[in-house]
Formats: C-alpha cells, sequence, structure tokens
C-alpha cells in the first residue's frame, strides 16, 4: 500500500484584525491565530483554504 501525505499549510498572521469586519476576524480567530507573527499549521483541505481566501490580506500561507 502507498503511503497517502497529507499536505499542511503553515499559516501566519501578518496584519491587525483591528478595523476589520467581525467576520473576518472571528475568521482568523477559528484558524487558530491569537497575534501578528503568530503560525499555526493546519491540514490542506478545501475548508481551511476558503478561510484563508476570506483574509488573505492579514495573513500569508506556506505549503509544507
Amino acid at each position: 500500500m502507498a503511503k497517502t501525505t497529507v499536505k499542511t499549510l503553515k499559516i501566519t498572521q501578518i496584519r491587525s484584525t483591528i478595523g476589520c469586519p467581525s467576520d473576518q476576524g472571528k475568521t482568523v480567530r477559528a484558524l487558530g491565530l491569537k497575534r501578528i507573527r503568530h503560525s499555526v499549521e493546519q491540514a490542506d483541505s478545501p475548508s481551511i483554504r476558503g478561510m484563508v481566501f476570506k483574509v488573505k490580506h492579514l495573513v500569508t500561507v506556506e505549503e509544507i
């Protein structure tokens, strides 16, 4: 059997959520980010990609 590897995304918050609509702030929190320059690793899935797209101006993404 072949091993299936799950891609991961390293998501880093680069801008503040102050002044953004509340749904964008909640999306950043739902991604697991707490402050500027905080990074989290999330599994690459369509739902995570959609969340990142919504707040793409606040975060950077690297594929691992």
